[in-house]
């Protein structure tokens, strides 16, 4: 069990982008996506300002993300990072091991990056993920950079702030309908 200690809204622009995106396409009857909330258990408070400062987390989260997309289920996680060297250390192995469990079942898992410095965004799929992750296990780099993503997965936001990932997923299905065949 870890702690949890406020420091502001870390990773929160990505958040919003994703939750505001979600709104938009349940409101089209696109996606029906939930955040998934991770159960903590407040210690300290400033009720003040009615804020919790201080909690621990009831257990391990596994994804950020769950929900269905045109009859597709799909589970992902949201990232933020400022520099163009993602560091592995922050994705744990427990959400490694759900994603691939969703994926045994037929669903799609999947992460995005948002580079905050650059304003870019990427569809990750686990298959690539699964790439850098083993890499790292096997005594490879614990990162992995920018330039070594797939050119095809990477998105711009729409009208500011809406995260195309639908696109991605798309990109996602061709790719595996490719590797059937």
């Amino acid at each position: 069990m870890g702690t949890w200690n406020s420091r502001g809204l870390r990773g929160s622009t990505l958040e919003d982008f994703v939750n505001r995106t979600n709104e938009y396409y349940m409101e089209k009857n696109l996606a029906l996506i939930q955040k998934i909330p991770t159960p903590i258990t407040p210690v300290r408070m400033d009720k003040e300002h009615r804020q919790i400062t201080l909690a621990y987390f009831e257990q391990r989260s596994t994804v950020d993300y769950i929900g269905v997309v045109q009859g597709i289920p799909v589970c992902f996680d949201a990232k933020e990072c400022v520099a163009d060297t993602f560091p592995l250390q922050n994705i744990h192995e427990h959400q490694i091991e759900f994603m691939g469990r969703f994926e045994k079942q037929e669903g799609i898992a999947f992460f995005l990056l948002y580079y905050s410095a650059k304003n870019i965004l990427y569809y990750m799929r686990y298959e690539e993920m699964m790439k850098f992750w083993n890499r790292a296990k096997k005594g490879g780099r614990k990162s992995f950079r920018l330039e070594e993503l797939d050119p095809e997965f990477f998105m711009e936001l729409r009208r500011g702030s809406l995260v195309p990932y639908l696109d991605g997923i798309n990109k996602d299905l061709d790719v595996r309908e490719q590797k059937q065949k």
